[in-house]
């Protein structure tokens, strides 16, 4: 599958009440997190699967979101406006992880979409000169030679 969903979000009106609710029924692990200005997002961990978060947004619909992974957040964001949706958040960024956006598809239903935020590749590893390598097989190939003598 080219985009799988990777995140899951609650929007709702009382993250207490939520949270009770899905801890108590599924045993998810419910993480805090400061998102500044006096926000709190909680990190859902359910062990298998795609895991998710939930918040408090005033005015939004209170709605389980699915994020698609996606290689660039803007084109693919450019593309469901070509295609007829309606863009509720441009593309954002979640700083350190990646970026997202969020719209309604042409027939009313929420979706957002996620880029990560590219992994530091590691350094290289050096490879062993050539010339080395070449004088270290003349010089085991000498030594048996003279082994045999």
């Amino acid at each position: 599958m080219g985009n799988p969903f990777v995140h899951i979000e609650l929007t709702t009106s009382d993250v207490g009440k939520a949270k009770s609710f899905y801890k108590s029924l599924f045993a998810w692990k419910l993480k805090d997190v400061d998102m500044g200005g006096g926000q709190t997002y909680t990190m859902v961990d359910v062990g298998e699967g795609t895991g998710g978060g939930m918040f408090e947004m005033p005015g939004a619909p209170i709605a389980w979101i699915p994020y698609a992974a996606v290689k660039d957040v803007a084109k693919s964001t450019e593309k469901a406006r070509s295609l007829g949706a309606t863009i509720l958040k441009e593309k954002s960024e979640v700083p350190g992880m990646g970026w997202f956006s969020i719209f309604r598809d042409p027939t009313g239903a929420m979706i957002a979409i996620w880029e990560p935020k590219p992994k530091p590749k590691p350094a290289p590893k050096a490879k062993p000169k050539k010339k080395a390598k070449a004088k270290a097989k003349r010089k085991a190939k000498a030594k048996r030679k003279a082994r045999r003598r």
